[in-house]
């Protein structure tokens, strides 16, 4: 997915307020496996996902919570790290190699001081980043481990070819034994 269609899926600009950011935006690459933020430090970049998927994972008692993935057009960041300049809660890690559009954090607060309209895309930004967090909150939440199978697979069927199950079922907040379960039952 190019820059320009990730820019404009968050809220459109003009061209000039687009050129501005994009000025500030380098297209990067990164192995499977590499850890793009870590836990309990503050994060200074944002990336958008052009090829390739991440997961965000926390590890409370060792044991790793996977919260989210991330997939080509998706925003890549830390929200407490982007909001409030504060160490983030999660590691995010590449599970695929991947092509990234970075941008210094910095670079974005300052260019929303100065163009109306690229401080307008970031607020758009900041609020469709707020509604996922509240979607996942409620897909974790408030479903059974069956239905928040059916809506992945409804939702996001190649998640189940590029992800490995144990992620996939720390997503669902269920155990590997109980994911192949309930594979078993839908088949």
């Amino acid at each position: 997915m190019n820059i320009d269609n990730i820019l404009n899926n968050i809220y459109p600009l003009p061209d000039q307020s687009k050129n501005l950011l994009k000025e500030k935006i380098y297209e990067i690459t990164c192995p499977k496996a590499h850890i793009l933020f870590k836990v309990n430090r503050i994060a200074s970049k944002v990336y958008f996902l052009k090829k390739g998927i991440v997961r965000a994972y926390a590890n409370p008692e060792e044991e790793e919570i996977t919260f989210w993935f991330g997939k080509e057009g998706d925003a890549v960041l830390s929200m407490k790290s982007y909001v409030e300049n504060q160490k983030g809660y999660e590691t995010i890690e590449s599970l695929e190699p991947c092509e990234l559009y970075e941008i210094q954090t910095e670079d974005l607060k300052q260019l929303y001081n100065t163009d109306i309209h690229i401080a307008n895309w970031g607020r758009k930004f900041a609020e469709q980043e707020l509604i996922k967090v509240e979607e996942r909150f409620i897909f974790r939440q408030c479903k059974t481990a069956l239905e928040r199978y059916k809506e992945l697979i409804n939702n996001d069927p190649d998640l189940l070819q590029r992800v490995q199950l144990v992620h996939i079922a720390s997503y669902l907040g269920i155990t590997p034994v109980s994911l192949s379960r309930i594979r078993s039952e839908l088949k």
